[in-house]
Parts: structure tokens; sequence; C-alpha cells
């Protein structure tokens, strides 16, 4: 995960913060975005929301555009839209670091994330909390990041499913036993107590959103997630 170094050093067992811009207000962005870049976290994770794979729309490439040009860190692009395969070209070509599909969307998944990786981008594959962790075994390979979503995707401020954490563990196993650097990411609900439950399951990145943005200080916030140390190899049963 070379392009996180810049915020983590050698640092292997250091987690992974990537605050989510979800609630921000678009007036509000560059201040919240400049203010958690002086806070060295290692992303910044951005929702983009069609309206018919989730209910809600959020930013589009014009305003993720408008955000690249200033931000210096990482941007994350989790596209939670039902054909991702209509929004890889845009996002990569303004400027996206990773981007993020779900399973559960339109087209051939392993083709998609096979593009993401052509334009030099990170590829991710997101899982809802009603999917088996199993239906996207196939699909690892291609994969630089699992983002398990432990809330229903479209909403911000839900409560953490704690049956994610079994599929954070068993994806930690078979990326461990094949010895890939895929990344797990866990995203919603995440406080610094299921932060730090994630991690012990294996987890590599938190995605968090309220936790960070709604504290009463964003720095103190992260301070506080940024002693949560991942677990590693070898996740006990």
């Amino acid at each position: 995960m070379p392009y996180y170094k810049q915020a983590h050093g050698e640092d292997s067992n250091c987690v992974i913060i990537s605050p989510s811009i979800l609630s921000v207000e678009p007036k509000n962005l560059r201040k919240i975005i400049k203010e958690l870049e002086r806070c060295e976290v290692g992303s910044i994770h951005v929702d983009v929301m069609d309206g018919r794979f989730v209910p809600n729309v959020s930013y589009g490439v014009q305003v993720f555009s408008s955000i690249r040009r200033y931000a210096k860190v990482p941007l994350e692009v989790h596209l939670m839209v039902q054909d991702p395969s209509n929004h890889i070209k845009e996002f990569a070509d303004a400027g996206a670091d990773a981007i993020i599909i779900h399973y559960e969307a339109s087209g051939n998944k392993n083709s998609i994330l096979e593009e993401i990786r052509a334009f030099g981008k990170r590829s991710g594959i997101a899982i809802n909390p009603e999917t088996d962790f199993n239906s996207v075994k196939d699909h690892m390979k291609y994969a630089d990041i699992i983002l398990v979503m432990s809330v229903h995707p479209g909403f911000g401020g839900q409560k953490f499913i704690p049956d994610s954490l079994d599929k954070i563990k068993v994806a930690r196993r078979l990326i461990d036993k094949g010895n890939s650097g895929t990344m797990i990411a866990v995203d919603g609900g995440i406080n610094i107590e299921t932060g730090k439950q994630a991690c012990s399951c294996g987890a590599d990145e938190l995605v968090v959103g309220t936790a960070i943005i709604n504290s009463k200080s964003i720095s103190d916030s992260i301070k506080e997630f940024k002693k949560i140390r991942r677990m590693g190899k070898n996740i006990p049963n």
C-alpha cells in the first residue's frame, strides 16, 4: 500500500484512517479536507451515490474534480451506483487514487476491477451486510481493497452491524493464506470501540464518518483513532 506511507511510514501495524466526507456541507469541503490533511489521515473516502443503487444522491464527478484540485491526500472513490462501468473512466481521469465498486451492482466485476487497475488506480470491491463473503472469493485476486460494509449503504450515522466482524476474519484468513497484498477496509458505524473490534479481526483501514467529522475536535478524534493497532496475520477464531 505504497501511497499510504506518507501518513504511516514503515509501521505495518498502524491502522489506516480514511474519513468519509459524506456529511460535510459542500461549502465546508475545502476547510474540512485541509484540516484532515493537517492531521495526516491515510486517505479521504468519497461516497458517490446515484439514487438508484441506494436511495440518496451524493457527490458527482464535477464536485470530485474540484476537490482533487486542492486535496493533496489520496482520494478513495466509493461508487454506490448501479452501473459502475459507466463511471470508471471519468473518476480515473478526475484523479481518484482508488475506485471501489459494489459486488451487488451490475456488470462483470472482474472486468471492471481490471479496468480500474489499467488506469493505474487501486481497485476495490465492497460487499453489503446481507452478502455472504463467499460470493466475492473469485474477485479477490482482482481487488486491491475489500470493503466490508458494516451498515447498509446510502445513509450515514447508522449503528455498526456486529456480524461484519466475522466477514473481516474470513477475509483476513483468505488474504493471509494466499499471501495477497489485498487490504481490508470496513465502512459504517465506526467509532473507537467498533474500530478496535474491526482491527482485532484483521481490518487494515477504517472508514470513519460521524465519529470524526461531527466530533467536537476532528484532530483529537483522529489522534484517538490512530492509537488503534492492526492485528495483522494469525487472526484468532
